[in-house]
């Protein structure tokens, strides 16, 4: 009987103390923002940004990996809750899902070997540029003077095969979110980012149209990182001392 009781007890306890789990998408291969550490942990700025709006909000997150192109159907079918992962706002995604308020300022940028003779758009008349299925940056160049005028456009399911695909001369650059391109030009020290002009954007979480609550709860969440020093001290970690991004 005491066993009995006793488990009861626990069931209970263990029931009152956990929290909602909530399902964050990504591309695991998005850095900084979310991507696998060398020990295969999920790591990145936008990783502590939510894990910091969640701990607000008692919620526990689950970052589900998903193929980027198709990340909007896994929301709206119900696999995932957000979207949190560098995903910029467009008028088009705005008719489709729900946003919070923008969190960061991002703009594409377009990345070259550093030995490349390409210095701007029109260098790149009859080359082959590389971009990720389903991105902005796609988008951004589907719009740009040079989409009809180039050799062949390689579409990859992640940056990271774009990037590699650029390292090994197989395409002549790579058209990428700014927050990306600084990240891998720092790192890889064999590129470097053209000083090419395009329209700036904004990062912000995705959700289902009818998650008007939850859209609120995070916008507060938000707003109260940004105002404690919170949102500056992540910021910092993943972008260093000197940066555009954010408000």
């Amino acid at each position: 009987m005491k066993k009995i009781l006793l488990i009861f007890l626990l069931i209970i306890s263990f029931t009152s103390f956990s929290k909602e789990i909530i399902n964050i998408g990504l591309d695991d291969t998005f850095a900084p923002m979310g991507f696998r550490s060398e020990k295969g942990e999920i790591v990145g700025f936008d990783i502590d940004l939510s894990r910091e709006v969640c701990k607000r909000l008692d919620l526990e997150p689950n970052y589900i990996p998903c193929d980027w192109d198709g990340i909007l159907f896994q929301l709206k079918t119900g696999r995932i809750d957000l979207i949190w992962n560098g995903l910029t706002v467009t008028e088009n995604r705005k008719k489709e899902i729900l946003f919070s308020d923008n969190y960061l300022d991002d703009g594409q940028v377009i990345l070259v070997r550093e030995n490349s003779n390409v210095k701007n758009l029109k260098d790149l008349e009859n080359k082959k540029i590389g971009v990720q299925m389903g991105s902005t940056s796609y988008f951004a160049l589907e719009k740009s003077s040079i989409y009809g005028n180039l050799n062949e456009v390689r579409k990859y399911s992640s940056n990271v095969e774009a990037i590699l695909d650029l390292e090994a001369g197989r395409t002549n650059g790579v058209i990428i979110d700014e927050v990306v391109g600084r990240y891998y030009q720092k790192k890889e020290k064999n590129l470097k980012i053209l000083n090419i002009k395009f329209p700036k954007a904004a990062f912000a979480v995705g959700m289902r149209k009818n998650d008007k609550n939850l859209q609120i709860k995070i916008n507060k969440a938000l707003n109260e990182i940004k105002k404690d020093g919170t949102f500056d001290s992540i910021k910092k970690k993943w972008f260093g001392e000197e940066n555009n991004y954010g408000k």
